[in-house]
Order: C-alpha cells, then structure tokens, then sequence
C-alpha cells in the first residue's frame, strides 16, 4: 500500500531548507515512489512561489534555474487533484483552505503539516488524519 499525502507549504519549505529532517526524507520517498504526493493545480502553484520568495531562496540556496530542476522533477511523481468541491470558509487561515480542499477532494490518506492546530478541527469533522512530518515518517516506516 502506497500512502497518499497532501503536505502544506510549510513541510515542502522546511525539505527544502533542511535535508537532514523528516520533511525532506518524505520527498526523497516521494521521488522513489514509496509515497505518493498529491496537489491541486493551486496548491501546486502556492508551492511554487513560496519556494522561489527571495526571503526562502535565502534560507535553502538553490539557484532558480536549479530550482526549476527539483519542481518539474518532484511534479513528475506527483498525482494531480481536480476540486470538485470547495469546502470554504472552514479554517481561520485563508491561506490553508487550498490545502484542506485538496486533502478533501483527493481522499488522501494523511494531510502532513506543522501546523496541526491550524486544522484540527476541520481535520476533525472530515475524519481527515493529520500527522507532521515526524509523525508521517514514523506511519509510512510501519507499512513500507
């Protein structure tokens, strides 16, 4: 069984900075087909521009042009999500709501965030399974 995972912005962000950290041993499986990454087109593009803001090219020091390279790589192994429902408003961040509606419209096994307060409740009352990268890595580790 392959697990189906939506990550929030912030998990791709930190693999992306820390390569020695959970969120970027989940792409490493994500680009080895042992989990399956899932995005909606938006989400997709949120994911894109927040990695290449100054301030986060800073942080991780990939070129554009290398950057670029690892998106249309990683998009390789990602499986796309059409939204056929928007679920919003139902999280106080606006920005998160993409990240839930992708989660809800692709039935995913796992939404992976830092952020779990942000979506609990929401989690909650879509029986969605919330986990951080830690947490995902530890689930991910007992099936594979």
């Amino acid at each position: 069984m392959t697990l189906r995972l939506i990550l929030d912005t912030n998990v791709l962000v930190t693999a992306m900075c820390n390569r020695d950290g959970a969120s970027h041993l989940l792409i490493r499986w994500a680009l080895t087909d042992k989990i399956r990454l899932l995005a909606s087109p938006a989400l997709w593009l949120e994911y894109e521009t927040v990695i290449k803001r100054p301030h986060i090219r800073l942080r991780h020091g990939i070129s554009l042009e290398n950057l670029d390279i690892v998106l249309d790589t990683l998009a390789a192994h990602v499986e796309p999500v059409h939204l056929n429902y928007l679920w919003r408003p139902q999280l106080r961040d606006q920005n998160d709501e993409m990240v839930l509606e992708t989660a809800l419209n692709s039935s995913a096994d796992a939404l992976v965030t830092f952020n779990t307060k942000d979506f609990a409740d929401a989690a909650n009352r879509f029986a969605l399974r919330l986990v951080t990268p830690a947490e995902c890595i530890k689930l991910t580790g007992a099936i594979l």
